[in-house]
């Protein structure tokens, strides 16, 4: 049987995603496995530099027919890094050009409107579609799941996974800890200076961390509905920035569990920590506060154990995979696809109740923090 060809990478957007995550993470794949993708990689950005620095190493177009000329669709896995409230322009302009298999950041778009016509898109073109979803794709997920069901059950980042993350392997817990009864995630980074630029591209505080949290919580816990959302305004000094402060998600799971999300954008430190409460005790996951470093904690009833977990690497390493050897009409890609269409869905639900409750969506009063 023919092989399917080595692919390689375009990415769409040299901010902060594209420059400096997904290339760093796309390299890390390649050291560990040489035939992961071939290169050089090719980037569109008509700005190249102008957010982040153009890495060496990659070839820089300023428009898609360019960079087509350079990759064409066939050999070509596309990274979409540019803001979720240009997603949908940017996936239509793709499919004009032939680009079928693409990896877009989380969230897939800004909101239920456009995600319609990206489900169009889907089914019109064959898109094979994977969102970025580290999270869930990672080892720690993949231990809490086992956590969740001590039956072993495998899902995304589960160690059944191709270029799943380092798993030094799960200790057995006789009895388990019983049902799954809560879910509390706290994720707070300062984020100061994005949020002030006026061209960030993410218009609330739903659309930044939440969108890690709320694709673990589905894939772990089932399907939910919203029960409660909050939205506060970043206030420095007499400077507002509408919706940008932090974002309370809660929701009931089809099957009783409940989950709290919570995002503060003002906190003073970083901190990206998921408490799973269960009838017999408690396990908290820690996550990687940022790519600096890419070790993370899992606290199971008072034993603590620390390993390596690159998910961002693991997660594109089995996108690439899957591009190589699952068709299109996979339902595997329909189920990825409906889990982050709900992602969506709950994310503008939540943005649409914060508007409703307060006329002018003026959320409630964050702290203010003083301008120097």
């Amino acid at each position: 049987m023919k092989q399917p060809p080595i692919r390689q990478p375009l990415i769409v957007g040299l901010g902060r995603s594209g420059a400096g995550l997904h290339l760093r993470a796309l390299r890390t794949a390649l050291d560990r496995s040489p035939d992961a993708w071939r290169g050089p990689v090719v980037a569109v950005d008509p700005r190249p530099g102008e957010r982040a620095p153009v890495p060496d190493g990659v070839t820089v177009t300023p428009s898609l027919e360019e960079a087509r000329a350079l990759l064409p669709p066939g050999r070509a896995v596309v990274h979409v890094c540019t803001p979720p409230a240009a997603r949908l322009a940017v996936l239509t302009e793709l499919c004009e050009a032939g680009y079928r298999d693409l990896i877009a950041e989380k969230p897939l778009v800004a909101g239920a409107g456009e995600l319609a016509a990206v489900a169009e898109l889907r089914a019109r073109h064959g898109l094979r579609l994977a969102v970025v979803a580290h999270w869930p794709a990672s080892a720690l997920a993949g231990r809490l799941r086992d956590l969740i069901d001590p039956a072993g059950s495998t899902g995304p980042g589960g160690s059944t996974d191709p270029g799943g993350s380092t798993d030094p392997g799960r200790p057995a817990r006789p009895g388990g800890l019983g049902r799954l009864l809560r879910v509390d995630v706290t994720q707070h980074k300062p984020r100061f200076t994005r949020s002030l630029r006026t061209d960030d591209g993410h218009p609330t505080a739903f659309d930044v961390e939440l969108p890690h949290s709320l694709g673990l919580v589905l894939s772990l816990a089932g399907p939910a509905e919203t029960t409660r959302a909050r939205l506060t305004d970043l206030r420095i000094g007499e400077t507002v920035r509408p919706g940008l402060g932090s974002a309370l998600l809660e929701l009931r799971h089809a099957n009783g569990v409940r989950s709290r999300l919570f995002s503060d954008l003002t906190a003073p430190v970083r901190e990206r920590r998921a408490l799973f409460a269960f009838e017999r005790g408690t396990a908290v996951a820690h996550f990687a506060p940022s790519d600096a470093d890419d070790h993370v904690q899992l606290v199971v009833d008072g034993e603590r154990e620390v390993f390596r977990d690159d998910a961002l690497t693991a997660f594109l390493r089995r996108a690439y995979a899957r591009f190589a050897d699952v068709p299109a009409e996979d339902p595997s890609w329909a189920e990825d696809f409906a889990l982050h269409a709900d992602v969506v869905r709950l994310l503008d639900e939540a943005k649409r109740r914060c508007a409703e409750t307060v006329p002018g969506a003026r959320r409630e009063e964050a702290p203010r923090v003083a301008a120097p």
